[in-house]
């Protein structure tokens, strides 16, 4: 009996919040002259904090172009901006800062859904040591990463010396496919200095020695091992489920001036990879063993940030090749 009335409350509240919702924009726009989406533009600086309010009020409208304004394909996106112009009754002569607005959202709105199709794509691409192209890519890995030492064979054990498992990197690409094998490549191409400096920290075990000055016996005292290799494609996983859970929004609508694309997530793997390390330095763990933990505590401070609709992981990056190429 309890449960029934706690639904049917629960269904009479949802009710009233809907009917006074609907009731407030109404009032709200007869009041102002303006529409939700007006307001939304012209209230907020471009941005997470403007696209994510068009398009919570695009998916909640009851209106089916509004709707299906959010799955068009990008060269459709003027034309749908003109149709909802025509629908909402606004000049775009005495608005035409208005029409600039929707289109870089609804950019960024279609790019974003773009980007998890094609990550998605990648990540359920197995590594197959009978394709050339992948081959290349794992050889090119290892000539960024270990440029003065030859390898010997394509299956060798020296592939630990830069984090895999075994002697055949393959089967490490299992979880997240060529993904991992992408991020860890676009990493060592594109921020090689940083990539050779957590490699060779990662490979310097704890230890503790007495004959150090207390600065240098403080420095080895944080550092620990990982697998260089096998830490990236965890971080490409962690990457992954933000962008596929929608936290990565707030950061890829605030760095991306329209379309979210590849090497912006690629850029937002190389931020994580950085901090990650940082932060397992930090956190000092007594072995391996507690790289779960670090890593789940890693993962929750990153979703609070994402949670500040200003935030932006790594903001210096819009500055960079990427926003040339958004430009």
């Amino acid at each position: 009996m309890k449960h029934f009335l706690r639904v049917v409350t629960q269904f009479f509240l949802f009710l009233y919040c809907k009917l006074l919702w609907r009731g407030l924009k109404f009032v709200t726009r007869k009041f102002t002259g303006r529409c939700e989406l007006q307001r939304i533009c012209y209230n907020n600086k471009h941005g997470a904090r403007r696209t994510l309010k068009i398009e919570s009020s695009l998916r909640y409208s009851r209106n089916e172009l509004l709707q299906s304004a959010l799955s068009i394909h990008p060269e459709k996106v003027e034309k749908t901006i003109d149709d909802i112009m025509t629908l909402k009754r606004i000049n775009p002569d005495t608005n035409p800062q208005l029409g600039i607005s929707l289109q870089s959202s609804l950019l960024q709105i279609v790019g974003y859904r773009s980007l998890v199709s094609k990550v998605e794509k990648l990540r359920r691409e197995p590594y197959d040591c009978e394709n050339p192209e992948h081959e290349e890519m794992l050889m090119k890995l290892w000539k960024e990463l270990r440029p003065d030492t030859p390898l010997n064979g394509r299956i060798s054990k020296q592939w630990c010396e830069i984090g895999f498992q075994g002697s055949d990197p393959k089967t490490d690409f299992r979880g997240m496919g060529l993904l991992g094998l992408h991020n860890l490549l676009y990493f060592a191409e594109h921020d090689k200095t940083t990539a050779l400096q957590m490699l060779h920290d990662s490979l310097q075990p704890k230890h503790n020695e007495t004959n150090k000055t207390d600065w240098e016996q403080k420095s080895l005292d944080k550092a620990i091992g990982y697998s260089f290799a096998i830490v990236g494609i965890n971080i490409t996983d962690l990457a992954y489920s933000l962008l596929m859970s929608g936290a990565l929004k707030t950061h890829l609508y605030n760095v991306a001036p329209e379309m979210p694309s590849l090497p912006h997530f690629q850029q937002t793997f190389c931020y994580l990879m950085q901090e990650f390390h940082r932060f397992w330095v930090e956190e000092d763990p007594s072995d391996i063993m507690e790289f779960n933990r670090v890593r789940s505590k890693f993962h929750r401070r990153i979703l609070r940030q994402l949670k500040n609709m200003d935030m932006a992981l790594c903001p210096h990056f819009s500055a960079s090749d990427l926003h040339l190429v958004n430009l």
